[in-house]
C-alpha cells in the first residue's frame, strides 16, 4: 500500500530535493513530476512505487543524525566536591552534567538533584564541599552518532539529556534545547 500522491510534493519539499533533483532521482522527467504534484496527472502504481522508494532512500540520507545536533560535554569527576558541579553549571548555563570516574560515566548531577539535596541538608553551609559521587543520579543513556536525531526526543524527555558516543568515547550531550534543531 502506497501513501497518498499528494505526499509526494510534501515529501520532496521536507527533504530539500528540487522536482528536477527527484525527477533525476527516479528516473521520471521532470515534467512528469510537476504534473503529478500539481494534480494534472495520476502516476500509475509502478511510477509511483518508484517515486516512493526514492523519497525513502532520501530520508535515511538527509535526516539529521545525534551526532549533527549533540553539544559539546562539559562534565565533572565523581570525586569533586558539589560546589565545583555547581559552578560550572551556573558557568556554562547547563541544567545536568555528566559524571565521569576518568573516562567511564557513572552518573549525572542535575539541578533537581542538587535543589533537593540542598533543601534535605541539615548541615547548609557544608553542603557545597559534599563529594558528586554522594548525590548523583543514574548516568543516562548512551547513543552512536549515527542515531537518527528524531528518535532520540521521546528518549531526551525521559531522561533528561542523552550522551552521544563515537567509537565507544563519549563525544557529546543532547538536552532537550539541543532537540530544536530539528525544527530548524
Amino acid at each position: 500500500m502506497l501513501p497518498r500522491i499528494d505526499y509526494i510534493k510534501q515529501g520532496r519539499i521536507r527533504l530539500g530535493l528540487t522536482q528536477r533533483e527527484l525527477a533525476s532521482l527516479s528516473g521520471i522527467s521532470t515534467s512528469m513530476i510537476n504534473q503529478i504534484e500539481s494534480g494534472r496527472c495520476k502516476p500509475s502504481y509502478d511510477t509511483a512505487k518508484k517515486i516512493f522508494e526514492v523519497l525513502s532512500s532520501q530520508e535515511g540520507k538527509t535526516s539529521l543524525k545525534a551526532g549533527d545536533i549533540c553539544s559539546q560535554v562539559i562534565s565533572i569527576q565523581k570525586d569533586e566536591k558539589l560546589e565545583v558541579a555547581i559552578e560550572k553549571m551556573m558557568k556554562n548555563s547547563i541544567s545536568q552534567i555528566p559524571v565521569f570516574d576518568d573516562s567511564k560515566i557513572v552518573g549525572l548531577v542535575s539541578e533537581d538533584i542538587l535543589a533537593r539535596k540542598v533543601l534535605e541538608s541539615d548541615d547548609k553551609k557544608n553542603i557545597h564541599q559534599v563529594p558528586i559521587f554522594q548525590v548523583m543520579e543514574p548516568p543516562p543513556p548512551i547513543v552512536d552518532i549515527a542515531t537518527p536525531a528524531k528518535a532520540l526526543i521521546p528518549l531526551v524527555r525521559f531522561a533528561k539529556c542523552v550522551l552521544v558516543s563515537h567509537k565507544g568515547e563519549v563525544t557529546g550531550i543532547i538536552t532537550i534545547s539541543d532537540t530544536l534543531k530539528l525544527a530548524e
